[in-house]
């Protein structure tokens, strides 16, 4: 470890806060950087300044489970891989309610309705508005949604019912896309991202790390990202479950999580970072790291088909570093 590191750092933070971006070769460059410490510390500080000292806590729901027709490599409810899960359809409206319900009662601010779709047919897209205005009516807490591919059209009344934030990842990178996925194009995320942000809605759009891609191919994800000013991203590490093509797979280190969440701030200094699906089975127990080190939100109670930690456990986390819920 150098002072020339050191140097650069403080030196990409500056032109950070002078609301200047970087450029993909500095970013790689604070990606790679072994002064993690220096590393974390800008990120935190990036974040204090742009966004305070606020985590947004979110809970899901996993309202359609499985048989999801595209084949994507990491996904355990792809039609095309053999795990094994609950599968079922789309969960009756007093049911999500009660969910939202209890998201709000553990401390969450905001509740996500996520369904394993390509797009939702028209008659699980109707019961999903009537979910969201039961919720909506009964409840003081933030709806989102995440429902696969949108047309203007739905992104719009999706709007007109008081939905927050939709949720679209790019998954990975350009250039990674087809070792992950060929059922659809990285231009299709594209675009239903641009539709989720021209609706007015804002665009939570984030990815997948570890399943193999190189570091480049990191800040390959994290300039398109922000290439799209999304309002939240969330950064998921792989978890290779059984019966994927990446059952197994471990690419990535609690270092490069660290790495990787700090140099995204560099590149996204207003965004909500979330540290997502994976943390709890790499961090064990370092997400009060990752929340010093750039990350502003985390996801509790669980994800899509893996468990997450326990709400009261994570606000005591929040509580031990001083945070404050958005």
């Amino acid at each position: 470890m150098t002072n020339s590191n050191r140097d650069f750092i403080l030196n990409m933070m500056s032109t950070v806060l002078e609301g200047h971006k970087i450029k993909f070769d500095d970013a790689l460059k604070l990606i790679r950087s072994d002064d993690v410490n220096t590393l974390a510390a800008c990120a935190k500080e990036l974040t204090q300044r742009f966004v305070g000292n606020h985590i947004d806590v979110e809970t899901l729901i996993n309202a359609k489970s499985g048989t999801c027709p595209e084949d994507c490599s990491f996904c355990a409810q792809s039609s095309f891989n053999s795990t094994i899960i609950e599968k079922y359809p789309l969960l009756p409206p007093e049911k999500i309610l009660e969910q939202a319900e209890n998201a709000l009662k553990n401390g969450a601010n905001s509740f996500c309705i996520v369904c394993a779709y390509r797009a939702p047919p028209e008659k699980d897209f109707r019961q999903i508005c009537e979910t969201i205005k039961l919720i909506r009516k009964n409840l003081d807490i933030e709806v989102n949604a995440s429902l696969g591919f949108m047309t203007m059209q739905r992104a719009k009344e999706l709007k007109s019912l008081g939905v927050k934030r939709y949720n679209h990842n790019l998954e990975t990178a350009k250039s990674y896309f087809d070792k992950i996925c060929n059922t659809h194009s990285y231009q299709d995320r594209i675009d239903t991202a641009k539709i989720i942000k021209n609706a007015g809605l804002e665009l939570c759009c984030g990815g997948i790390i570890g399943m193999g891609e190189s570091v480049e191919q990191r800040v390959e994800l994290g300039m398109a990202l922000a290439s799209l000013n999304p309002d939240e991203v969330p950064i998921n590490v792989l978890i290779g479950r059984e019966g994927t093509p990446l059952h197994g797979q471990n690419f990535i280190t609690k270092k490069e999580i660290l790495q990787t969440v700090a140099t995204f701030r560099f590149l996204m200094p207003k965004t909500i970072l979330k540290i997502a699906g994976g943390r709890e089975v790499h961090l064990k127990g370092d997400d009060k790291k990752i929340l010093q080190a750039g990350a502003n939100g985390i996801i509790t109670g669980g994800y899509l088909t893996t468990q997450g930690n326990k709400p009261i456990d994570d606000f005591k986390m929040l509580e031990e570093i001083g945070a404050r819920q958005k």
